[in-house]
């Protein structure tokens, strides 16, 4: 059995998006030979909601190490609230005493966050073990550049010096990684093309994936649906995620194809609630809407409702499980390959999703196996240029809500699996510790 150090600050209870990569991984490791650490941040250093539940996910076999984190209260008043930064000197002197004490034939490390990823070369050089970088999110991307927290989400001055930060950071760690993993090829290519001098190698896409125990556990204990009432005789259509700035063409296009069918199909309208729930990135209850104003702009605010704060990891699979469809986004960026298609595709429920064509979702959606209406855009094709495309969409879900369901077969979903994908990190994995 060979064995990997896994690095991954956000792993459950942590709630955050992060923390699905390692918690999906690791279970299933040792199916290939590989018997995993990880190596996180204690409960206590996490800014946002714990969520026990999520935790319960993890099988009692997965050995986890906890390391402290500085407290986001004192570090934010220096400006530092970063949990790679916050949890740096705490995942550096663990992962040294355990490659001192211990074999390990190879070191995975997934960002974000992305500072951890400089201990990649670190302890490579030290203790001779090849690592993998992982890539869930683009190191050097919209943020910084035409993304960020100053007026109308645009970058600000620290959001310029923190982009400034990664494109010097990430070269010097990319030409060290033995191999790179992604979420989808065209990040890890573009990875190749910031850093063309890299020699990584192999590299691979792995899709976040699902994992139907997920599911399982939901059936086991159903939860409360506080956000509609699926029998109140309307067709509840949800869209379950952060709405992210580089997003919000592709949101104006819905909510004007949703006018759209206002004029075409009154009745149609009418049976439509369209929920968008945890739209920001934030868990306060006081978190500010994004979807609404852009709805009553376009004059269907009547028909939507928005929650902000962010949902729970199986409170938002419950709610797509009782949607009477759901709704997937994307975004102007290619590479953008979102984590909520998953559970999307978990839920059984039929999906409209408005992507930029050379996104990797795409092709997943179209399989036959999966009840999507998909639709998209690109550089020649602008995606307002969609608005009667998804009124239809919208139509066509409200004719087919009268037929009964049909429980969804996940057979034809197995490659995404999280058993699957875990064989192709192993894969991987072996290639890095037999070149040594």
């Amino acid at each position: 059995m060979r064995r990997v150090l896994m690095i991954s600050p956000h792993f459950p209870p942590d709630s955050s998006a992060g923390t699905h990569r390692v918690r999906l991984f690791a279970p299933y490791l040792a199916e290939y030979g590989w018997e995993p650490t990880v190596v996180s941040v204690e409960p206590s250093g996490y800014e946002g909601r714990l969520d026990p539940d999520l935790a319960d996910l993890v099988p009692d076999t997965v050995r986890v190490l906890r390391v402290p984190a500085w407290p986001a209260g004192v570090t934010r008043r220096m400006g530092i609230g970063d949990l790679g930064l916050r949890a740096f000197a705490g995942l550096r002197s663990a992962c040294r005493r355990l490659m001192t004490d211990e074999r390990f034939d190879a070191l995975f490390i997934t960002i974000y966050p992305t500072y951890p990823a400089v201990l990649g070369p670190m302890l490579k050089r030290r203790h001779r073990v090849p690592f993998v970088l992982d890539y869930q999110d683009p190191w050097v991307g919209a943020w910084g550049l035409d993304v960020g927290p100053g007026s109308n989400g645009g970058p600000d001055v620290r959001s310029r010096l923190t982009r400034a930060l990664a494109e010097r950071l990430e070269p010097r760690v990319v030409r060290a990684a033995d191999a790179l993993t992604a979420v989808s090829s065209r990040m890890y290519e573009d990875v190749l093309d910031r850093v063309p001098n890299a020699r990584p190698r192999t590299c691979a896409a792995i899709p976040l994936g699902f994992d139907e125990r997920d599911l399982d556990a939901l059936c086991r204990a159903p939860r409360v649906n506080r956000w509609f009432d699926e029998h109140d005789g309307h067709v509840h259509v949800c869209y379950v995620g952060t709405v992210l700035p580089k997003g919000f063409d592709v949101l104006r296009t819905v909510l004007a194809g949703l006018a759209r069918l206002r004029e075409r199909s009154p009745r149609s309208y009418a049976r439509l609630r369209v929920h968008f729930i945890g739209t920001s990135n934030q868990r306060t209850l006081d978190a500010e809407p994004r979807v609404l104003p852009f709805a009553r702009e376009a004059g269907v605010g009547e028909i939507v409702t928005e929650t902000p704060a962010r949902l729970d990891y199986l409170d938002a699979l419950n709610v797509q499980m009782r949607a009477g469809a759901l709704l997937l986004l994307g975004s102007s960026e290619p590479h953008y390959t979102p984590s909520k298609v998953f559970p999307a595709l978990l839920a059984g429920r039929p999906i409209i999703g408005l992507y930029h064509a050379a996104s990797s979702v795409v092709d997943l959606l179209r399989q036959p196996f999966v009840d999507a209406s998909i639709l998209t855009f690109d550089d020649g094709n602008p995606v307002s240029a969609c608005v009667d495309e998804i009124a239809a969409a919208f139509a066509d879900v409200v004719d087919r809500s009268a037929t009964p369901r049909i429980p969804r077969d996940h057979n034809g979903l197995q490659a995404w699996s999280a058993r699957a994908l875990t064989g192709q990190l192993a894969a991987v994995l072996d290639s890095v510790a037999a070149r040594g």
